[in-house]
């Protein structure tokens, strides 16, 4: 959902200017901001470069892609301390896809939780549940088919495009862990739903919050249900885990992983659980007739989706069909053809 107009009347976003290719622009005593490209209709990433001493610490790593290292070359050259250590918010491939690469610099420490570390080796290495052939067959089985389906089969594991290789080890980061780097303490903060386990880093004495892409000014997460767990409710964790988020103060600066920095957090919350609220209204009014997730897809997302979309479409029409299951409002069933519908309780 692009929320961008609404938006722009409740929240504030204090710089208007990007960074460049290869530019580190300074929001913060000791943090910096770069900006690199992702090869998606989601065209961009956030990147954070923090000042630790006598070293430095990045916060996520970009996509694998020429011109991202060559950007991250430029960065790392015009500052003199080398890299100590990478700090992973997730595993999705724009976040740790240049994570060996970059740690193997400066030989620096890679930093993440444990679940978003094996996540990330369970797709890589496409281990069951977390496989494109399992993947699919949840697909299936919620009624994606045809044309859909096999370009989807066709773009095989596209995780290993944006991160060719993955780290061995890792320093474990846990809820409530307090990070010191270099003059500020940094509390972890995890949240749910998009990710198993995703790191948000927030400092109270700068009133930063460093969010990835569990809080974003202009597009609402994605949230998906993987094949290996095909009856959670990850919905239901991101919405609860937005809401811990609301224990900051309104005026935190939200470092977002993609968009603007902004402030206004309480409203941000309140708008993605607005959207969500809404979204799982729409498709029970469309579960009047036993309905399946990929017939679905048109009324939550009413435009043309690409093969990329698709995937995340899926999921997501999945995780809000399991929502309302959650919560008793809808109750799953397998019709003649086996393929799993929707329909309200009565």
């Amino acid at each position: 959902m692009n929320t961008e107009a609404t938006a722009r009347e409740a929240l504030q976003f204090p710089f208007d200017t990007l960074p460049g290719a290869g530019e580190a622009v300074s929001i913060a005593p000791g943090l910096r901001w770069l900006r690199m490209r992702l090869p998606f209709a989601l065209d961009h990433i956030n990147l954070w470069l923090l000042d630790d001493g006598d070293s430095l610490t990045a916060i996520d790593c970009g996509y694998a892609l020429d011109d991202t290292r060559a950007s991250w070359e430029a960065v790392l050259a015009a500052d003199a301390r080398p890299l100590r250590r990478v700090i992973v918010t997730h595993h999705h491939p724009d976040h740790i896809g240049l994570a060996t690469w970059l740690a193997a610099r400066d030989g620096a420490r890679i930093e993440t939780t444990q679940g978003e570390f094996l996540a990330a080796h369970a797709i890589w290495h496409q281990l069951p549940g977390y496989c494109i052939t399992d993947m699919l067959a949840q697909f299936a089985a919620h009624g994606l088919a045809d044309a859909r389906h096999d370009a989807l089969a066709a773009r095989g594991n596209a995780y290993r495009h944006g991160a060719p290789a993955l780290p061995a080890r890792f320093h474990r980061l846990f809820a409530g862990d307090t990070v010191r780097i270099g003059a500020h303490d940094w509390r972890v903060i995890v949240g749910y739903g998009h990710a198993p386990e995703h790191a948000s880093l927030y400092c109270a004495e700068l009133g930063v919050l460093i969010s990835g892409d569990m809080l974003l000014p202009r597009i609402s997460t994605n949230v998906s249900v993987y094949a290996a767990t095909p009856h959670d409710d990850p919905l239901g964790w991101f919405l609860a885990s937005l809401r811990e988020l609301c224990t900051l103060p309104e005026d935190t600066l939200v470092l977002p992983s993609h968009g603007k920095p902004f402030k206004g957090i309480h409203a941000r919350v309140e708008q993605l659980v607005a959207h969500h609220r809404e979204r799982c209204d729409v498709l029970l009014a469309a579960c009047s007739t036993p309905r399946t997730a990929a017939e679905l897809l048109p009324t939550l997302f009413p435009r043309e989706l690409d093969t990329h979309q698709v995937m995340f479409a899926m999921g997501e029409a999945i995780a809000h069909l399991n929502h309302l299951e959650s919560q008793g409002a809808l109750s799953r069933r397998m019709d003649a053809n086996g393929l799993i519908r929707f329909t309200p309780c009565r």
